[in-house]
């Protein structure tokens, strides 16, 4: 399983910050993965309580092992798409995603949905990827794995990371999903891959991208792409990890 927690630590920071989460909050978590913000949240939040949500079972089941292994009561992980799933209507004083919501078929019914949720004026604070080209991490990978070729296969929708990264398509839908007061922040921060060159392109070859490079290569093709792909890791092997330049938006709204 790729580890994202180590991969957007900095971004992690950077979200922990904007959510200013009080004791009383109770956290709706979309698209949590194994959980490492709904956790964050639920020790933020207590007395109140956090909820991950994400369609993925194996990411879920590591995020309640590791809840029951760090003692908290108050944080429950649910697997569900959060574009449909029943919500308890208006209780939770605050949304959060890292991450986790561009892969919506249909973003504005699931930002409604995860409005009703919400209470009031509640603020929903998401991060979500800026524009491909954007990013190092995928321009260099896809680079190396495809040595200039165009693959033949696009990414769904379902593993598209892009999906929300024009800043006026995301305020236009959440405006349209019952959120006012919608601001936009660029944020620039480095992603991880791993402690060296070896472990990042092992955990860089769990990735949909690279899989999808690689599938259709003969083996003298899939080799010489690998070696590419360790020459990219190990020019960015800073010494204290592989690290690759990355953009996001910070996306805060208000629940009307």
């Amino acid at each position: 399983m790729f580890d994202y927690d180590s991969e957007l630590a900095r971004y992690h920071e950077r979200l922990r910050n904007a959510l200013d989460i009080r004791p009383g909050d109770h956290v709706l978590d979309i698209g949590c993965g194994t959980g490492q913000t709904t956790r964050d949240a639920a020790r933020a939040a207590s007395p109140g309580t956090a909820l991950g949500v994400d369609v993925s079972d194996p990411m879920l089941a590591r995020a309640r092992q590791q809840a029951e292994t760090e003692g908290l009561r108050n944080v429950d992980f649910v697997q569900a798409d959060a574009q449909a799933h029943a919500f308890p209507p208006e209780y939770f004083s605050l949304g959060v995603s890292r991450f986790g919501t561009m892969f919506f078929s249909d973003p504005i019914a699931a930002f409604a949905n995860i409005g009703r949720a919400l209470r009031p004026g509640a603020r929903f604070v998401q991060l979500v990827w800026q524009a491909a080209d954007r990013q190092e991490w995928h321009t260099a990978i896809r680079a190396a794995l495809s040595h200039g070729h165009a693959s033949s296969t696009s990414a769904p929708a379902a593993v598209d990371p892009f999906t929300l990264a024009d800043p006026d398509v995301v305020a236009g839908h959440l405006t349209a999903a019952g959120f006012t007061a919608v601001d936009v922040v660029d944020v620039r921060e480095p992603v991880y891959y791993g402690p060296d060159a070896a472990r990042a392109r092992a955990a860089v070859l769990q990735l949909w991208m690279a899989k999808e490079l690689v599938t259709d290569l003969d083996a003298a093709s899939a080799e010489r792409a690998l070696d590419r792909l360790g020459a990219t890791l190990e020019a960015h092997d800073t010494g204290d990890g592989v690290w690759f330049d990355s953009r996001a938006w910070l996306v805060i709204a208000r629940r009307l």
